[in-house]
């Protein structure tokens, strides 16, 4: 693969000099297109150390617009980024829509090193280059194209430009240990890095091996194509939006004999027994809570289900037996003009807990295939991608340390009617009822089955979903206390 960017290329100071003011103009017109567009791309530079990937970000930084590009250098991840999962730092870099980014070190950076010093096998490193791949489609369906760069040198020529800058008093800091490390297993990260380029080299997401012997030859090579990925990405984003037509979405019927309709929602609990249980597992569970915090594990509770399904109260028993500096509990509503301009699993990414914390969701990214799928907010292809979105999202979550639990809260429709009458009459809870809750409620039957679609989807053993009984409230919060600390339990067990 890699001898094709072992062939001489170059570019004359002449024709260097030429080329650039047009090249550079060509790339401000496409950024400033992007600018006024909904897309957000993001510019990987990869290579071996020592390659000029450094040179190259400077000179896009150069002949781009800066004002509208974000650079990030990736090294090894500070305390707080070794804490969540690893996709975490590279999902806070993500551009909002009008912007671009530029990225030296990527996701696709540990992975290899991991592969080549032996850290993993080569099961595992193809399953994360699956998974990256998939990810990269998620970003080009969400209008983040990504355009990649591998900056190739000849392993002679490699080491010839190494031992230049070694022997220059003046330069020899710009060579880390690191490089020195890595430099020394040249033919294995060349096996690897040819073996991760063609596993995720895909159509929305291709890789672009420059050969980067002659620094001219490189930055003009990496502007062009730039230039021409842009161009691509606009023409693409234009055809989709004018073709987009907002459909009123066909509405799904549940089955008569669903999951949802099988439990038994007249399960009931005695104040004095409800009383003496909940103490009992709250005590359990600030117990564990303490316990987690000393551990590198940290936990999450999506809560989900129909208005007035009693969510905010069983969050508030949990909360209740918990230090407040180790949660927080996060009410989802419609996005921010922030958190619209980029991907929807943003928005969650960016508020992982740190090990040892909790974050509670009052609603959850499942809003993407309940409220957005029934009331026309996402497309179908959008709502349907989004359960193999979301169980990767879970997965990388539980495989870093994270407890995984979701509860849907489930109430029968004359219960919640019997809710919704009592909150209008009543002072203190009428803040809790609005014209949206009531319109939510003629499509009772929808959600249902768009429930019960997200459960059958994205219920696992490691991310499970937990059916609670909400007719009784005091049934609902003893059953979520129990299973929290039971699972919390497990995890914390050696």
């Amino acid at each position: 693969m890699f001898e094709a960017a072992e062939v001489g290329s170059k570019i004359s100071k002449a024709a260097y000099k030429e080329e650039v003011p047009k090249l550079r103009a060509e790339l401000l017109e496409a950024q400033l297109e992007v600018a006024g567009s909904s897309l957000a791309p993001v510019v990987i530079v990869g290579g071996v150390e020592g390659v000029g990937k450094g040179e190259v970000m400077n000179r896009l930084l150069e002949w781009l617009d800066a004002r509208g590009v974000e650079a990030y250098a990736f090294g090894d991840p500070t305390d707080e980024e070794g804490e969540r999962p690893p996709a975490w730092r590279f999902w806070r870099a993500l551009p909002a829509r009008g912007k671009m980014a530029v990225l030296l070190g990527s996701w696709y950076t540990d992975p290899i090193v991991d592969r080549v010093f032996g850290r993993i096998d080569e099961m595992a490193f193809e399953r994360e280059m699956r998974r990256i791949s998939d990810q990269e489609q998620m970003l080009h369906s969400e209008g983040v194209p990504v355009v990649k760069f591998w900056l190739h040198l000849a392993k002679k020529l490699h080491s010839k430009r190494l031992r230049k800058v070694l022997d220059d008093p003046e330069r020899k800091w710009m060579v880390s240990k690191r490089t020195l490390k890595y430099v020394k297993r040249y033919d294995e990260f060349r096996e690897v890095s040819e073996a991760a380029i063609r596993l995720t080299s895909t159509g929305v997401a291709p890789w672009f091996v420059v050969e980067a012997a002659d620094d001219r030859y490189r930055d003009v090579t990496v502007g062009t194509i730039l230039a021409r990925s842009l161009r691509s990405a606009l023409a693409g984003a234009a055809q989709g939006e004018s073709g987009d037509e907002k459909r009123t979405p066909a509405l799904p019927k549940p089955r008569k004999v669903n999951i949802i309709r099988q439990l038994d929602l007249g399960k009931t609990l005695e104040y004095e027994d409800y009383r003496k249980k909940r103490n009992r597992y709250q005590l359990r569970l600030g117990r564990l809570a303490r316990e987690l915090y000393e551990t590198p594990h940290s936990m999450i509770l999506v809560f989900e289900g129909p208005d007035a399904a009693g969510k905010g109260g069983t969050i508030r028993r949990i909360t209740q037996s918990m230090d407040s500096r180790q949660y927080r509990v996060i009410s989802v509503g419609a996005p921010t003009d922030e958190e619209s301009a980029h991907p929807y699993l943003w928005r969650f990414w960016r508020n992982l807990p740190r090990q040892g914390h909790v974050t509670v969701y009052d609603r959850s990214w499942y809003g993407r295939v309940l409220v957005e799928r029934i009331e026309g907010f996402a497309e179908r292809e959008e709502w349907r991608r989004a359960y193999a979105e979301i169980n990767d999202f879970e997965d990388q979550l539980t495989e870093s340390g994270t407890v995984v639990l979701k509860f849907w809260l489930a109430i029968s429709a004359e219960e919640q009617l019997r809710r919704f009458e009592k909150r209008r009459v009543t002072p203190y809870k009428q803040y809790k009822l609005t014209e949206e809750d009531w319109r939510n409620r003629e499509k009772w039957d929808a959600y249902e089955a768009a429930a019960c679609d997200m459960i059958e989807r994205t219920s696992s053993e490691q991310a499970p979903w937990i059916l609670v009984e909400s007719n009784d409230k005091r049934w609902a919060r003893v059953k979520v206390l129990k299973t929290v600390a039971d699972h919390l339990k497990r995890a914390l067990e050696p």
